[in-house]
């Protein structure tokens, strides 16, 4: 793509992708530094939007928010969109792999060319202070702009209130779940969590929810009301039935067919009742989504190291569970994918901002065993001999084997494995992605569920 502008730059010179790459991971990154509270701040990416024309208010979005299951809810939208013919964005974080995997335009990442030229248009018009997300929200609004998309799906990428995606305007908000997790920022109890991922909605804009607990649910609901925001609710106007790997969805207007479900878990079926509940908005909003959108997207949708399966002997698993609620969601789900798994190992490493002891008390109750190591020279990640430590509080007959090295850790388990045990990996999206393509490359066998 020729480096160009929605404002003329003169006689500039259009930045390699390897100046770009360089000039983003200058600026503060809170992925690898915990933000503190007065971190989160909005006035930065007003200011940075403003000077590119506000590209967010020239397009039409879906808002998305929650502990857990947003990620999978976005990914789920933007293939349903896709197969009812409309060229869709899709703005997610952290990426696995490679950077450009945050901002996608039907599937297909922001290419090296097209991220130097957006790079080179912003870089003089930022605050020296812009952080790293705030680039990323500016670009991917930048980019949805110029590849002229029909509609954009955007994940909060910390909270809500305070989260730079909260400058747009959306056609309708969704708060996926609420759970504790970045308690230092957002607060330790669910109903504080609650009030700052509520901070998405807007006035008169429609919110989907799927939080069902009772004091967060009441935050919300109160938040909504302040905004004249009316509240489509998952089990009050939503509700869903899974078996095997099929949901059936009824709604406060109709009952669907069963849709069968490329992503693995009951979580998941909740996922696309929410889904669906944000399809009826967009359809009210004079978009066309047939049912067989929407059975399209469920069974093809592209969402990687979501209890992704790998290999089926062994069992070989990727997931990003980084939270208590995600790893009890992956602890039901492989006992009901694989109930007859013998030895069940996990590869397990996490960042020190997160509940770490809780989640290991969960995994620690599945697993046979559990693999210490660590990802990457990310400063976040815990040293796994403090999680030998913290793990011997918990289940003091546990001898977790310890690495150093995440493909150490990988390559050991996978030779000592029989073809009847599961080998997963879990505890960070950074783990999961430092593995993943080592994981697909070493694995040669065919997986069919």
């Amino acid at each position: 793509m020729a480096c160009r502008s929605l404002f003329p730059l003169h006689s500039m010179r259009c930045m390699t992708y390897d100046e770009a790459i360089a000039f983003w991971y200058g600026r503060m990154n809170f992925e690898v530094r915990s933000a503190t509270p007065t971190d989160l701040k909005l006035e930065r990416m007003r200011a940075l939007l403003s000077n590119l024309g506000d590209p967010q208010d020239r397009l039409r979005i879906v808002h998305i928010t929650g502990t857990k299951g947003k990620g999978s809810v976005a990914a789920m939208l933007a293939a349903i969109l896709r197969a009812a013919g409309y060229r869709v964005g899709l703005f997610t974080s952290p990426h696995l792999v490679r950077v450009e995997e945050r901002i996608q335009v039907n599937g297909v990442p922001i290419t090296e060319a097209e991220l130097a030229a957006r790079m080179t248009e912003l870089a003089p018009r930022i605050d020296p202070a812009s952080t790293f997300f705030e680039i990323a929200t500016a670009i991917g609004f930048q980019h949805f702009l110029y590849r002229n998309v029909d509609i954009a799906i955007v994940e909060v990428g910390l909270g809500g209130r305070f989260d730079s995606t909260h400058v747009c305007t959306p056609l309708v908000t969704v708060i996926t779940s609420i759970g504790l997790d970045h308690t230092a920022q957002l607060g330790e109890t669910l109903e504080e969590i609650a009030f700052q991922k509520a901070g998405i909605l807007k006035p008169n804009i429609p919110t989907v929810s799927g939080v069902t607990q009772p004091a967060p649910l009441a935050v919300i609901r109160q938040v909504a009301i302040e905004n004249a925001s009316r509240i489509v609710q998952l089990e009050r106007d939503i509700h869903y039935r899974y078996k095997g790997t099929t949901v059936r969805v009824v709604t406060s207007t109709r009952s669907y067919p069963a849709f069968a479900l490329k992503l693995l878990g009951e979580h998941q079926a909740a996922n696309a009742a929410i889904a669906i509940g944000v399809v009826e908005r967009l359809q009210t909003c004079g978009l066309t989504i047939p049912d067989s959108a929407i059975a399209h997207g469920f069974a093809n949708v592209d969402w990687p190291a979501r209890i992704e399966v790998v290999r089926l002997r062994p069992a070989v698993i990727v997931d990003c569970a980084h939270n208590v609620p995600s790893a009890e969601a992956l602890a039901k789900t492989l006992r009901a994918a694989f109930p007859n798994a013998k030895r069940r190992t996990v590869l397990f490493a996490v960042s020190s901002d997160k509940n770490y002891e809780a989640i290991l008390e969960v995994l620690a109750k599945e697993f046979d065993q559990i693999v210490l190591t660590k990802y990457g020279n990310n400063p976040r990640c815990v040293p796994p001999e403090k999680l030998v430590e913290v793990l011997a509080r918990i289940a003091p007959e546990m001898r977790p084997p310890v690495y150093q090295n995440a493909t150490a850790a990988w390559e050991a388990n996978l030779a000592e494995a029989a073809a009847e045990d599961l080998i997963c990996i879990a505890g960070s999206v950074f783990l999961a992605g430092e593995l993943r393509d080592l994981v697909k490359t070493s694995t040669d066998s065919e997986v069919r569920l």
